[in-house]
């Protein structure tokens, strides 16, 4: 048995005891996802962990506001989330490598909430969540999350990426006037301000978007974003400062820099079957994203880092998940994720452990909080520029191709779930998505098993 068959039943074992056995390890926040600190000079190790947390918590500052305010909230809301996000998810996840933080494909789910309610029903949302994705932990779910169809999963990332493009078009083109946020409104609001459409404001987000896309190219050592949204306010500010540009306090007002501010929840309207319904919504939606985004971010980190030693845990993953959706909405925050690009940038930086997550966290606040006063200066036309880019760099051309490469009934699927995620939302064309899959796959998906197979594949231990 080689080394990494080893460790995966070691994980293996820990993770299928009984349920007290699985809480103990799951409460445990040192384990064997340290290991790798041990190896070589362990002062080195440290170092390179510190130094990939610093280059990322200053990729993620931009990024975290960015988020934030395409999800209908402040942008300090998006920094202390991540950042606090960060620690717990090094914590109590499940995976060596992954950098947690505030992620695209929960936009749509928070910015349609926030466009009906206020943080406290986030924040009561958000825990309800948590508590069921502690409970599919604890009862070994992470398998389960893990079968959603590779299409079904590329088809809402392509609506997702979609809308969040979409998301700061009234910003981008330097309109005043406030945005619904569905698409139709946003064209209607679009159409009745044609006139104050500013070629500056344009200017100004294309110059963030191929500063940060260039940068980037270069090496992930940079902070691409940071240098970007620098460039872009200190131009706003000086040679083009009577060109009228929307910044960030002109939305927001001041940034505090007293950023851990407790929210409690919503109480439950028990006699509101609207409300009711409202909240089983999105608490279906933070789940889902929350453990499909946070499963496929952790198998993604491990094949990166050419990861020889403990794998990651699906179950301690969702645990983890539970943590980070029940006290980052408390603290000011709301609900964070795996980040793909992050944990890719982290990685690419030499992080080896869960440590770099940590110091993520309190290089990030501590940046904040020094640097609160620059960030309110930022335009509005550069956030957009960083959300448009953010939104070419989600969809992958490799996994389309894998799509297009599978059969014409997950190339639907894709297109299906993409579809109805733009013209709807994300929970609709999911959930519709996979309920198809569910009822037509052994008549039309050539990769499904039979029936018989299934029944041996039940009776494996």
């Amino acid at each position: 048995m080689n080394k990494h068959v080893a460790v995966e039943a070691r994980e293996n074992n820990a993770d299928a005891g009984s349920v007290l056995h699985r809480l103990m390890y799951f409460l445990t926040p040192i384990d064997g996802r340290y290991e790798d600190l041990k190896k070589g000079d362990l002062k080195l190790n440290v170092l390179r962990d510190f130094t990939a947390g610093l280059i990322v918590a200053m990729v993620a500052i931009p990024l975290a506001m960015g988020f934030a305010i395409a999800s209908g909230l402040r942008p300090e809301q998006g920094i202390v989330g991540g950042a606090i996000a960060g620690a717990i998810g090094a914590l109590f996840g499940g995976s060596k490598y992954q950098v947690y933080g505030p992620t695209a494909a929960f936009i749509p789910v928070i910015a349609g909430m926030m466009a009906k309610y206020d943080h406290r029903m986030l924040v009561l949302t958000a825990a309800v969540a948590g508590v069921i994705l502690l409970g599919l932990g604890l009862m070994r779910a992470g398998r389960i999350v893990s079968k959603v169809p590779h299409s079904i999963v590329v088809g809402f990332t392509i609506g997702i990426a979609i809308t969040i493009g979409l998301s700061e078009i009234g910003d981008i083109l330097g309109i005043h006037a406030k945005m619904g946020y569905a698409l139709a409104d946003k064209i209607s609001v679009i159409s009745q301000h044609l006139g104050e459409i500013s070629f500056y404001s344009i200017g100004l987000a294309a110059l963030t978007f191929l500063v940060t896309k260039y940068i980037l190219k270069v090496s992930v050592f940079i902070p691409g974003p940071l240098i970007a949204v620098g460039l872009g306010t200190v131009i706003a500010a000086t040679v083009w400062a009577d060109k009228g540009f929307i910044l960030i306090r002109d939305n927001y007002g001041k940034i505090p820099t007293n950023l851990l501010v407790f929210t409690g929840p919503r109480a439950i309207e028990w006699n509101n079957p609207v409300f009711l319904g409202d909240l089983a919504y999105y608490v279906i939606a933070i789940v889902f994203v929350a453990a499909v985004e946070s499963l496929l971010c952790s198998r993604m980190a491990d094949r990166l880092a050419g990861n020889k030693g403990l794998p990651f845990s699906a179950n301690k993953e969702l645990w983890g998940q539970g943590m980070v959706q029940l006290i980052v909405p408390l603290i000011n925050g709301f609900p964070h994720t795996g980040a793909l690009a992050r944990t890719a940038t982290n990685i690419k930086l030499g992080a080896i452990s869960p440590l770099a997550g940590i110091f993520k966290c309190i290089l990030k606040l501590l940046m904040a909080a020094f640097l609160a006063q620059y960030l309110e200066l930022v335009p509005m036309a550069c956030i957009g520029g960083i959300l448009a880019y953010v939104s070419t760099v989600m969809v992958k051309p490799a996994e389309v191709r894998e799509v297009l490469a599978m059969s014409r009934y997950h190339v639907a699927l894709m297109v299906y779930t993409a579809v109805v995620v733009l013209a709807k939302d994300f929970l609709t064309g999911v959930l519709t998505a996979v309920i198809i899959w569910a009822l037509t796959r052994r008549f039309f998906d050539k990769d499904a098993p039979k029936p018989a197979a299934e029944a041996v594949s039940v009776a494996r231990p």
